[in-house]
Formats: structure tokens, C-alpha cells, sequence
């Protein structure tokens, strides 16, 4: 009998315990469910965009004078190291985090303080929150490395260093808000930008632009400029920027579903399409094809594409690729020489000008059967869309260009830009690292 009333008391109290467990978990605030799947997805395209990085170092390095191409390297790893340690300091809170007035998020989120392994809906509702902010730090790393193509071969590294974490800071930080994060004016306006037209590829090319005026040509430029030292060199960054394009505009839809597969297919169709015309263009102006123009026409409508790439079907994508190639090319080819400025790399001549297209694009081809949570564009009866699309150009534009320009002129102030001509002529390589990107054998 007395073990009988032990087995009911401790069943009893089993029950009980079982059943206020039930009631306090159905109490609490469900935490959201991550995917396996678009968890995977995302942190192979963090990967993939990562990469994009040293592929920009060989296509750059590779189109510099041989005397230079460390320091391009240099520049772009440089830009690894010191991007990361904002971005967690403060620049993912100043990008995504907690809206003020539509213009910045606040500095809640400093120090990651706040971003969790758990999802955060706002932004990410099947993926951990701090996945989706090391995802969007390449982004942020990447940006100002393609700013660089404008200045290489004549800035100081010190310069450089301080310019860029300014810039990411001040330019690149803000106008992320505006356009991706909850509450910024651009979104909340109805600007579509997939994954960076604006904010990358506008506000890195302007930027460009802006520094080839303010540090004015290499020494003996045009005239004495020799060809690419190591055209293999560029032609395998601009195939590991291609592959990295996937996780770029893949990734962008945050996890794996129909939205990524559009984006990637897309992406190649528009690359493959830019780099087909451009390489017709060459060979129809300059009689023969060049694999420099080919490369570059492929980057051109990887670039345009990518703030349509959520939005537009394969179609679209064919067209946004030959308008890239033709327009960049004409930006390249005439505009430049007949302006006269020095835009070493064509930073301006493709992303700049590559971001404003695909982004006034994406207001004629976007369209609701490919994305329902994009919008309609002009050719699917909304013409509203081109003039939003309008406007996130003109302001990312003239806040870039503004920005930019003063960053500039306090940094030359303070230090100076450009390194001497006796420096320029003997190579950034030796005069600004000490080291040689290759060694000379008898």
C-alpha cells in the first residue's frame, strides 16, 4: 500500500510539473524558427561575396603597372581588416539599426550589442540576426574597394586608410539605412534596390568620379600610359567576382527560395549578354575583340543588373545587360577622353554609371509575377515606380558627390592625398610597403 502511495503522489507531482512546464513555454514569446536550408544558402553567399573582395585585387592589380599591383593588394585587404571592425562597432547599428527621423539607424546595436543568433524579423525572420550582419559586412567591405579603381597608382596609403573608414562611415553607412533599413526615407518611399545598385554601385561610382577630379592625373597621362602588366591576373578577378556575383544578387533574397534562383539566373544572363556587346562593339569600332573589353563588359552588366536582379525576368535581363555594354562603353570610350579626367580603372565608367542604369531599369522591367513583394515597373503599368527609382538616383548622387568632395579635401588638408612624383614614378609598391609584387631574376 505505501508503495502504491508513492507511485501516485510521484506521479502526481510529475503531471503537475509537466503541466506548468506546457503552461509557462506556451506563456512565452515564440522564438522564431531558422531554416536550415536558407541558413546554408546565406552563409555560402556571405562566402561567395567575401571573395568578391580579393577577386576585385586581381582584376584591379592585374590592369595597374607592374610597380603598383601590391599596393592595390594591399588596398583591398587592408579594406577586410578595418571595414569588419567598423561594421561591428558601429557601422551595422548606423546602417540597420533602430530609425532616426529616416536618416540613420542609432547606435543601440553598437558593439553587435543586441544582434543575436536568433532570427530578427525585420530584416531576417528565417536566418540568425547575426548571419544577416556579417552578410551585409561584405557588402560594406567590398563598397569602398571599388571606389579605388578611380584613385590607384597615386594615393598615399595613410590617405587612403583614413578616407575609407570615413567614407564607410558617413557615406556608405547612411545611404544603407535610407535604402534597407526599417524606417529609412528611400525605402519607406518605395525605392526598389535588390542588392546594391544604389547603395553600392552609385554610391561607390560617384565617389570614384570624385577622387579622380580632386587628385587630378597620373603623370603622364594619357600619353605615357603603358597597357595592363598582368591581363591574366584581371581576367581571373573578374571571373571570381562573376562567381561571387551569385551570392552577391543570390544572396540578397536572404534565404533559398524561388526569389534567389531568379536573382542568380538573371545575374549570368545579364553578365554573359554585356560581355558578348561589348566585345561586338570592339570589334566593330577597333577591328579587332579584346578579352580587357570582354572582361569589362561582363562586369558593366553585373553591375547593372544587380539592383533589378530580385525583380526582372531573363527577357529583361538580356536587354539590361546590352544597354550596360553600350552605354558604359560610349562612358568609357568617348565621354572620359574627351573629359579629360582620370578615372585610372573606370570605377565611375562601370559602376557609377552601371548602378544608375540598372536602377532606372528596375523601374521599367520590375514586375510583381517575378517578385509579388517588388512592384510594377513602367512597361507593367506603372510608371510611378521609374520616377522613385529617379529620384533614389539624383539624391544618392548629389549626397555622394557632397560627401565625398569635403572627405576629400579635410583628408589632404590634414595629411595629403597624393604621394610625391618621385614616389609616383618609382611605384606605390616600394615607396608605400617597402615590397615588390614581383622579383626580378638575371
Amino acid at each position: 500500500m505505501r508503495k502504491k502511495s508513492k507511485y501516485f503522489w510521484g506521479s502526481a507531482i510529475f503531471f503537475m510539473l509537466l503541466g506548468a512546464s506546457q503552461t509557462a513555454w506556451a506563456a512565452s514569446p515564440a522564438v522564431p524558427a531558422i531554416s536550415g536550408g536558407d541558413t546554408a544558402w546565406v552563409l555560402i553567399s556571405a562566402a561567395l561575396v567575401f571573395l568578391m573582395t580579393p577577386g576585385l585585387a586581381f582584376f584591379y592589380g592585374g590592369l595597374v603597372r607592374r610597380k603598383n599591383m601590391l599596393s592595390i593588394l594591399m588596398q583591398c585587404f587592408m579594406l577586410i581588416c578595418m571595414v569588419t571592425l567598423q561594421w561591428v562597432l558601429l557601422g551595422y547599428s548606423l546602417a540597420f539599426g533602430p530609425d532616426v527621423k529616416g536618416l540613420i539607424g542609432n547606435l543601440s546595436w553598437a558593439g553587435l550589442q543586441g544582434v543575436s543568433l536568433d532570427p530578427f524579423a525585420a530584416y531576417s525572420s528565417t536566418i540568425p540576426h547575426q548571419l544577416f550582419m556579417i552578410y551585409q559586412a561584405m557588402f560594406a567591405i567590398i563598397t569602398p574597394g571599388l571606389i579605388l579603381g578611380a584613385f590607384a597608382e597615386r594615393m598615399k596609403f595613410s590617405a587612403f586608410c583614413v578616407f575609407s573608414i570615413l567614407w564607410a562611415t558617413l557615406v556608405y553607412d547612411p545611404v544603407a539605412h535610407w535604402m534597407w533599413g526599417v524606417g529609412g526615407f528611400l525605402r519607406n518611399m518605395g525605392a526598389l534596390d535588390f542588392a546594391g545598385g544604389v547603395v553600392v554601385h552609385i554610391n561607390a561610382g560617384i565617389a570614384a568620379l570624385v577622387c579622380a577630379l580632386v587628385l587630378g592625373k597620373r603623370k603622364g597621362y594619357p600619353q605615357h600610359m603603358s597597357p595592363p602588366h598582368n591581363l591574366p591576373f584581371a581576367v581571373l578577378g573578374a571571373g571570381l567576382l562573376w562567381f561571387g556575383w551569385f551570392g552577391f544578387n543570390g544572396g540578397s533574397a536572404l534565404g533559398a527560395n524561388r526569389i534567389a534562383v531568379s536573382a542568380v539566373v538573371v545575374s549570368h544572363i545579364a553578365g554573359a549578354a554585356a560581355g558578348l556587346t561589348w566585345a561586338l562593339l570592339e570589334w566593330k569600332f577597333n577591328s579587332k575583340p579584346t578579352m580587357l573589353g570582354m572582361i569589362t563588359g561582363a562586369v558593366a552588366g553585373l553591375a547593372t543588373i544587380t539592383p533589378a536582379a530580385g525583380f526582372v525576368g531573363p527577357i529583361a535581363a538580356i536587354w539590361i545587360g546590352i544597354i550596360a555594354s553600350v552605354v558604359c562603353y560610349f562612358c568609357v570610350a568617348v565621354v572620359k577622353a574627351k573629359s579629360g579626367y582620370d578615372d585610372s580603372l573606370d570605377a565611375f565608367g562601370v559602376h557609377g554609371v552601371g548602378g544608375i542604369l540598372g536602377t532606372l531599369a528596375t523601374g521599367f522591367w520590375a514586375s510583381k509575377v517575378v517578385n509579388p513583394a517588388g512592384n510594377n515597373g513602367l512597361f507593367y503599368g506603372n510608371p510611378g515606380l521609374f520616377l522613385i527609382q529617379l529620384k533614389a538616383v539624383v539624391i544618392t548622387i548629389v549626397y555622394s558627390f557632397i560627401v565625398s568632395w569635403v572627405l576629400l579635401k579635410i583628408v589632404d588638408a590634414f595629411m595629403g592625398l597624393r604621394v610625391s612624383e618621385d614616389e609616383e614614378r618609382i611605384g606605390l609598391d616600394l615607396t608605400q610597403h617597402r615590397e615588390s609584387g614581383y622579383t626580378m631574376l638575371d
